[in-house]
C-alpha cells in the first residue's frame, strides 16, 4: 500500500511547516504529497514550493477544479510543474459542485460528464504534442470560432516539450462519473471509500485497466478511544454531507445513501441546514465513520488495514502534521 500526505486546501493562511513536513514525509517513505483548491489557495503553487525542496516524492493535485482554468491553461501549469519536479507530477482533476462552479467561477455547471471527457481529451493531445492542438467539442473549441470570435484563431502546439504524458486522476463520486473515470483516466480520487462495502463501486471498477490507481483520503489516528478518535471524521462528513451542496443536489449525501445510510444521510443534511451543526456531527453513524477511517490501537489499525490491502485501493492519503506521526504511520502501513 502506497502512502500519501494530504495538505488539502488552505484556510485563512498557509499551513505551518508546509515544506518541512513534506520533506519529512519523503524521508519517512511516503510516496506522494497532495494539495487541493476550493475558493482560496490554488492547488499548483504549494507543489512548486515542495518540489524545490524534495527529490523523490510525487506531487499530486487533489484536485484541480475544471472550471478554474481552460484545459490549455491546466496543461501549461502541469507541464511546468512536471519539469520543475523532474517528472513527479500527478494531475488530479474534479468538476466540483454547482455552488462553487457557478457561485465562485461564474461558469455553467451543466453536463459534468461531457465536460470532463472533453477536458481530459484536450489535455492528452497537449501532452502528446503530436501536432497543433485542434478540438471542436460541445464545451471546448480550439481554435475558438463561436460567438464573438474575430476569426483569427490559430492551432498551436505547446511550446514547452512535456517530459511525458502526465498521469491524469479524477475525483469522482457518482456511478456514471466513476465508470467514465475508469475509462478515460489513469487513477481515481474518491472523496471517501469503504473497503467493507466493495459492492458500492464493484460494477464501475471491474474493468479497470492494469496500473489504474486509486488514492483515498483516510483519517488515521492511534488512540485508545475509537469513538473519540472518530470525531474529526464525523465533523468532516457532516460538513460535506450537510453543507457542500443543495437539497437534492449534493453528491456526498447521495454517496452516503448508496453506501447503505440513506436515512442517516438525509437527517445529517437536515440538521446541518437548520444550523444544528453539533447535532449533525452527532448524527453521523459511528459504523460509517469507522469504515472510512483507520483509528484505534496500533493492533486494531493493522487488523483493519487488511481490508484495505485486499481492496482496489492503491494509496492511502493521510493528514499527518508531525514528523513523528508520519514515521509511525509509515511503520504501521508499510511494516
Amino acid at each position: 500500500m502506497q502512502l500519501g500526505l494530504t495538505w488539502g486546501y488552505w484556510g485563512r493562511e498557509m499551513p505551518a511547516q508546509l515544506v518541512e513536513l513534506s520533506v519529512a514525509a519523503e524521508q519517512a517513505g511516503f510516496d506522494a504529497v497532495w494539495s487541493a483548491e476550493s475558493w482560496g489557495s490554488d492547488a499548483f503553487s504549494p507543489l512548486v514550493l515542495i518540489a524545490a525542496n524534495t527529490e523523490r516524492i510525487k506531487l499530486g493535485t487533489g484536485v484541480v477544479q475544471l472550471s478554474a482554468r481552460t484545459p490549455a491553461a491546466t496543461a501549461m501549469q502541469s507541464v511546468t510543474l512536471d519539469h520543475i519536479s523532474g517528472g513527479r507530477m500527478i494531475l488530479g482533476l474534479g468538476v466540483s459542485g454547482p455552488q462553487v462552479v457557478e457561485g465562485w467561477y461564474g461558469m455553467p455547471s451543466r453536463m459534468p460528464l461531457a465536460r470532463t471527457r472533453e477536458y481530459v481529451e484536450i489535455l492528452r493531445r497537449a501532452f502528446r504534442r503530436e501536432g497543433p492542438l485542434e478540438f471542436q467539442g460541445q464545451h471546448f473549441q480550439l481554435p475558438y470560432s463561436g460567438e464573438g470570435s474575430v476569426g483569427l484563431g490559430k492551432p498551436l502546439k505547446i511550446m514547452t516539450h512535456p517530459l511525458r504524458e502526465i498521469p491524469i486522476w479524477i475525483g469522482a463520486e457518482g456511478p456514471r462519473n466513476v465508470a467514465q473515470t475508469v475509462d478515460i483516466a489513469d487513477g481515481w480520487l474518491p472523496l471517501y471509500y469503504t473497503p467493507f462495502r466493495p459492492e458500492v463501486y464493484g460494477e464501475q471498477l471491474k474493468d479497470r485497466k492494469p496500473g489504474f490507481e486509486i488514492a483515498v483520503n483516510v483519517f488515521m489516528r492511534v488512540h485508545h478511544d475509537v469513538e473519540e478518535a472518530l470525531w474529526p471524521t464525523k465533523a468532516s462528513l457532516s460538513f460535506y454531507i450537510g453543507g457542500m451542496g443543495a437539497k437534492g443536489q449534493n453528491y456526498h449525501t447521495k454517496l452516503m445513501a448508496r453506501m447503505g445510510f440513506e436515512e442517516e444521510a438525509h437527517r445529517i443534511q437536515d440538521l446541518f441546514m437548520d444550523g444544528k451543526r453539533d447535532e449533525a456531527i452527532a448524527a453521523v453513524p459511528t459504523e460509517f465513520a469507522d469504515e472510512i477511517s483507520l483509528v484505534g490501537s496500533e493492533g486494531r489499525i493493522r487488523d483493519r488495514l487488511q481490508a484495505w490491502e485486499e481492496s482496489p485501493v492503491t494509496m492511502i492519503n493521510v493528514a499527518a502534521r508531525s514528523a513523528e506521526e508520519m514515521r509511525r504511520i509509515a511503520e504501521i502501513v508499510k511494516g
